[in-house]
């Protein structure tokens, strides 16, 4: 009894030293520094350019070897700003971060390496930032949008009118954003740019359906992606995994590990993996995801000159209504069927190979069409997998030089075939 009373008294400084570090680190936690730009300046009336105030706020901040940058209610008139390693923005409850509607405070850079201007929030080679709270990122987009329907392929990466995207992260780790709604993008909303460890959670994207090329998540190249309890009504993809440029001359890293779950997504062009995926994506997992009034809901797209290994999907438990295509898997981008008589061309670098899909627990009413899974003659799609899937629609869904299977699909056209068979196509439905 003696020697166990000894060894708990022996014990006893240890675990209070233990706590004690606790506590501290708590402390430190807690503690750790905030700054608001009102301190360096700030106005938030939407007048005044706080631009320079706001940068001096998260520089203040890293000199401190990290912290929090709070925009209180109000609404901050600024050109592009830089986060950097260990920052957190945070947007509280009726603060907005509003781009300034003069472009040439957007300066010209080399992005996604090609030429662009500098996004209105950016964070590049950062460790560890974060953008929360429930205030607004506004990218006052419409003027951009104005010139951009009067150029041709206004959306392609490297034509000569780029546009600015609203929040880049490039080339970062340990990436965070929850809370905020992020809208009216010039163009793409959120990037995240060969960027590894990132979460999007509880976030909104906003713009307008007329915006063009307002894509409101994009990761590029990235890995080990969360997008979580998103809600998107844009213009254009509500998420769109990308991972190389058109005729890219590589190398390109794929995009991979990325989960999407519980979002809702009504305007916009639909779940996308593609079009440009020269350097391929692997291993995505799309789950509990309603769309309402997309023009596509689950959508993998490439063409000959933009491919590479494109597979090992699982979209689960998912529901549309009324939603233009249910589901598209073409490999002719920017169309969706090939040419009469299309022949097959020589395989390259950067031919898509798309492989391992499986769709199951799919309800879809009121769609135009039931959709499309047409591959290359050179590359046909291969393992796609359909389970309890139930779509009705106008017109069919047709499938050409695929290998398709599985159980429990209905398919219901008002006109046409329910499912329709071009050349190459192999099908085994129950």
């Amino acid at each position: 009894m003696n020697r166990q009373n000894s060894c708990i008294r022996q014990l006893l400084p240890v675990a209070a030293l233990a706590l004690a570090f606790v506590a501290v680190s708590a402390i430190a936690l807690y503690a750790s520094p905030l700054c608001n730009p009102r301190t360096f300046g700030a106005k938030g009336d939407g007048v005044a350019k706080d631009t320079v105030a706001i940068q001096a706020a998260i520089d203040a901040c890293e000199k401190q070897g990290g912290g929090t940058v709070v925009l209180s209610a109000g609404t901050y008139l600024s050109a592009p700003i830089l986060l950097k390693s260990n920052i957190t923005l945070q947007l509280d409850k009726g603060a907005t971060l509003l781009g300034s509607p003069d472009h040439a405070e957007y300066p010209a850079k080399t992005e996604f390496r090609e030429p662009g201007l500098q996004a209105l929030v950016s964070a590049v080679n950062a460790t560890n930032v974060a953008i929360t709270g429930e205030g607004i990122i506004d990218g006052a987009g419409e003027s951009w949008w104005v010139i951009a329907r009067s150029v041709k392929n206004a959306g392609v990466m490297g034509n000569d009118h780029p546009r600015p995207r609203l929040v880049v992260f490039d080339h970062c780790r340990h990436v965070r954003v929850e809370g905020v709604t992020i809208q009216n993008s010039p163009m793409w909303q959120l990037v995240p740019y060969y960027s590894d460890d990132v979460i999007i959670r509880n976030a909104k994207f906003l713009a307008p359906t007329h915006s063009p090329n307002t894509d409101a998540i994009d990761p590029f190249s990235s890995s080990h992606v969360v997008i979580d309890h998103v809600f998107a009504d844009v213009g254009d993809d509500d998420v769109a995994i990308k991972s190389g440029a058109i005729n890219s001359p590589g190398p390109d890293d794929p995009s991979r590990d990325i989960t999407i779950t519980d979002c809702t997504f009504l305007h916009g062009h639909g779940l996308s993996i593609g079009s440009e995926v020269a350097g391929g994506a692997r291993n995505i997992r799309a789950e509990r995801i309603h769309f309402e009034g997309t023009d596509n809901g689950i959508r993998v797209k490439a063409n000959r000159d933009r491919g590479n290994d494109v597979g090992n999907f699982v979209f689960r438990d998912i529901t549309m209504k009324g939603v233009k295509n249910a589901v598209i898997i073409s490999e002719y981008y920017p169309k969706v069927m090939p040419a009469e008589g299309e022949a097959a061309q020589p395989v390259t670098r950067l031919t898509p190979h798309f492989h391992d899909i499986v769709i199951e627990n799919v309800t879809a009413t009121g769609s135009t069409s039931a959709g499309a899974i047409v591959g290359l003659p050179e590359s046909p799609v291969a393992g796609v997998v359909l389970r309890n899937v139930n779509i009705s629609a106008q017109t069919g869904l047709v499938i050409g030089y695929a290998d398709v299977s599985g159980e429990g699909v209905v398919v219901k056209a008002e006109k046409g075939q329910a499912i329709e068979k071009l050349v190459g196509a192999k099908v085994s439905l129950r």
